[in-house]
């Protein structure tokens, strides 16, 4: 096996289990498939793998999940997360079918935590911080919000704030300049594995090309290797994969979202 297989097994073998949704309100299963409720009427369908399924099986797999979810009245939007490396014969055709949206793939990536955990020289008059306070965390959650193109959402604060007050291992960390948050981004390391994972990682616009993007990751990276934590892993974007690939970063799959709203 080459150094990107062996990544790849290990994020099968110890990601994609529950430890890929530790704030699950609810996990049903329907054979392979991990039906997952969270809060803020948001539903999430994953697996380790399809267990072989043929495309005949995998058609009447996607309606009955999406079945399961439009029986909710709670329930506003379901993602459906594929990965490029399984096989899984039929499901981009049967997804669209159901009325699900393919949305841009992002890729996975994995590198040491000591690869990142480096010193990174800030512009003039920004400083890192991790939050812990309510309004700083809906405050990061609203800029996190405007950056991807979203009008803010208090469902979305909400969940937030409440998985960092249950998950003590969940940090939230931001860049200020002059009481602004202008970057912000996630660590959510994985109990009993050798993972943390980066996540939500956003600058705004008039701020990129100055690092603080690479600023904010070594943040968290050092935070990880500070609690044992080696490997790190992000799905990311067209953006953020060259900052990880410098830092000697492997993709090792692509992951594409598929997102139904009511």
């Amino acid at each position: 096996m080459t150094a990107s297989d062996e990544l790849l097994a290990a994020y099968d073998a110890q990601l994609r289990t529950d430890a890929e949704t530790p704030s699950a309100l609810t996990v049903k299963h329907l054979g392979p498939l991990r039906l997952v409720t969270f809060s803020g009427g948001r539903g999430f369908i994953t697996y380790q793998d399809l267990a072989g399924a043929d495309r005949a099986q995998i058609e009447r797999w996607v309606p009955e999940a999406l079945d399961y979810y439009s029986q909710n009245p709670a329930i506003a939007k379901v993602e459906w997360k594929t990965r490029g490396h399984d096989h899984a014969p039929g499901l981009h055709e049967a997804l669209l079918a159901n009325g699900f949206i393919e949305e841009e793939p992002e890729s996975i990536m994995i590198g040491a935590a000591s690869a990142l955990a480096v010193e990174v020289p800030l512009p003039e008059g920004i400083t890192l911080r991790r939050v812990t306070k309510d309004a700083d965390i809906r405050a990061m959650c609203a800029m996190q919000d405007l950056v991807f193109g979203e009008q803010p959402s208090a469902e979305y604060a909400d969940a937030i704030v409440a998985r960092a007050h249950r998950d003590p291992l969940f940090e939230l960390w931001v860049a200020d300049h002059a009481g602004e948050i202008v970057s912000a981004g996630r660590l959510e390391p994985v109990p009993g594995t050798d993972f943390a994972g980066i996540w939500g990682g956003c600058t705004v616009e008039s701020w990129r090309g100055q690092g603080i993007y690479r600023a904010l990751t070594a943040a968290r990276a050092s935070s990880a290797l500070a609690q044992g934590y080696t490997l790190i892993h992000s799905d990311s974007t067209g953006y953020s994969r060259p900052i990880l690939e410098r830092y000697g970063f492997t993709k090792v799959s692509t992951t594409t979202p598929y997102v139904w709203k009511r």
